[in-house]
């Protein structure tokens, strides 16, 4: 009986990104773990600092809908880096729900080294490909449908 549509595994998109992506997940583990921070630690804290350029009250979520993670994760997340002293959580002055998320002067100074160290691996990982442009263009593609 042939389950495969392909005669290797190698054929397969799916499969081939799946690979892709835990080894660059390996590899980027590699890159952040100089600074103490998961990638994503990383990832919650630099989208913090992202919409913390247009908004000085960003909260909670809205870092989970910038970056499409469960709401509870990202609430972890925060009160790991505040621990850490990367990020401060303060009340929302009208929703008493809400946490305003704002860096610290630690946090901004542990993100500006980590992004350059995360942009020198992306651009040597990527950079292998033949039209990052287009790669990126493709990966866009797929998740705005």
């Amino acid at each position: 009986m042939d389950v495969f549509k392909y005669q290797t595994p190698s054929e397969s998109t799916g499969f081939l990104l799946w690979k892709v992506n835990n080894l660059w997940q390996r590899e980027i583990k590699k890159s952040l773990k100089k600074y103490n921070l998961t990638h994503t630690q990383f990832v919650v804290l630099a989208s913090t600092v992202w919409l913390s350029k247009n908004n000085s009250n960003v909260t909670q979520v809205e870092i989970a809908n910038q970056i499409e993670i469960d709401k509870m994760m990202t609430s972890n997340v925060l009160r790991t880096l505040e621990k850490n002293g990367l990020l401060s959580r303060e009340e929302h002055k009208t929703d008493t729900r809400a946490k305003i998320i704002r860096p610290t002067k630690k946090g901004l100074n542990i993100l500006q080294k980590a992004v350059k160290e995360v942009e020198k691996f992306d651009e040597r990982f990527f950079g292998q490909t033949n039209n990052i442009k287009e790669f990126n263009k493709g990966l866009n593609t797929l998740l705005t449908k």
